[in-house]
C-alpha cells in the first residue's frame, strides 16, 4: 500500500492517486554503458525505396564490403516484424510460422522445372524468424532438399542427387528418407554395396520402416544376381 504521509484541509478535493506508482525507467549501469559506447561506431545508412530496408548510404547496398556493413539480417527481422504487427517483439517461443517454402512447392511430373522451385523453396526455408527453434528450419529445409534430390534422380543426375541426400542427412541424420535418397542415388551410380549400407544405416534409426525394408530387399536381390553373373563368367567351360 502507498504511504499517505500528507493531509488534506477540510473540504479539499483529493484529485491525485495514492495507488501503486509505476516504477521509473532504470538507470543504465555505468560500466556496461561505457563498454557499449566504446564499441559503438556510427554508420551512415539510407533507406531503400522499401522503407523497411536499410542500405549503405554511398552505394545503396544491403551488404557492402567497402562500407563494412551488413544489414541483411536486420532487414530480414524488420520485414518479419512488419508482416506480423500483432506479434510481441520477440514473440513467445510457441509462436511458429507456417512452412515458408509451401508457396514454392508444387506437384508435377516434370523434374526439370521442379528443380528451380525446390531451390527457391530452400532459400525460403532458411529465412525462418530468428526467434524460432532451429529444428523447424532443419525439418523444413531437409524436406525440400530431399524432394530436390528426387528430382535430380529422375533427371539422371545421380551426383547432384547424392549431394542433396548427403545434405539431408547432415540436417536430420535420424530421418530415414535422407538415407533412402542416398541409397537411390548410389544405386543409380551402380554402387549396390554402398547403397545397401546406406539403407541399413537408415534402418538403424527406424528398424520397421517399410520403404527401407522393401528397398533393401530389392538391392539384395540385385546383388545376388550380380554375384551369379560373376560366378558364371569365372567358371571355365567344360569340353565334351
Amino acid at each position: 500500500m502507498a504511504d499517505h504521509s500528507h493531509s488534506h484541509a477540510p473540504g479539499e478535493d483529493c484529485s491525485h492517486n495514492h495507488g501503486p506508482q509505476s516504477p521509473g525507467i532504470p538507470q543504465p549501469d555505468p560500466a556496461a554503458q561505457a563498454l557499449i559506447d566504446a564499441d559503438f561506431v556510427p554508420t551512415p545508412l539510407a533507406l531503400h525505396p522499401d522503407p523497411h530496408t536499410a542500405v549503405c548510404s554511398p552505394h545503396k547496398l544491403e551488404k557492402c564490403d567497402k562500407c563494412n556493413v551488413d544489414f541483411v539480417n536486420t532487414n530480414r527481422l524488420a520485414k518479419l516484424l512488419v508482416a506480423n504487427p500483432s506479434l510481441l517483439c520477440p514473440p513467445p517461443n510457441n509462436v511458429v510460422s507456417q512452412q515458408l517454402s509451401q508457396m514454392a512447392l508444387f506437384k508435377s511430373g516434370q523434374a526439370g522445372p521442379a528443380l528451380g522451385r525446390y531451390t527457391a523453396a530452400a532459400q525460403l526455408a532458411v529465412q525462418r524468424p530468428p526467434w524460432e527453434a532451429n529444428q523447424f528450419m532443419r525439418e523444413e529445409l531437409s524436406t525440400v532438399i530431399s524432394n530436390r534430390s528426387a528430382a535430380y534422380f529422375d533427371l539422371g543426375d545421380y551426383i547432384s542427387a547424392l549431394a542433396d541426400a548427403e545434405a539431408v542427412i547432415s540436417l536430420r541424420r535420424n530421418w530415414p528418407k535422407g538415407h533412402f535418397r542416398k541409397a537411390k542415388a548410389l544405386l543409380g551410380m551402380h554402387k549396390t554395396k554402398e547403397a545397401a549400407e546406406s539403407v541399413r544405416l537408415g534402418l538403424s534409426f527406424e528398424p520397421q520402416n517399410s520403404e527401407l525394408l522393401t528397398f533393401l530387399n530389392d538391392i539384395e536381390k540385385m546383388q545376388q544376381k550380380l554375384e551369379e553373373k560373376r560366378s558364371q563368367k569365372s567358371t571355365p567351360a567344360v569340353s565334351a
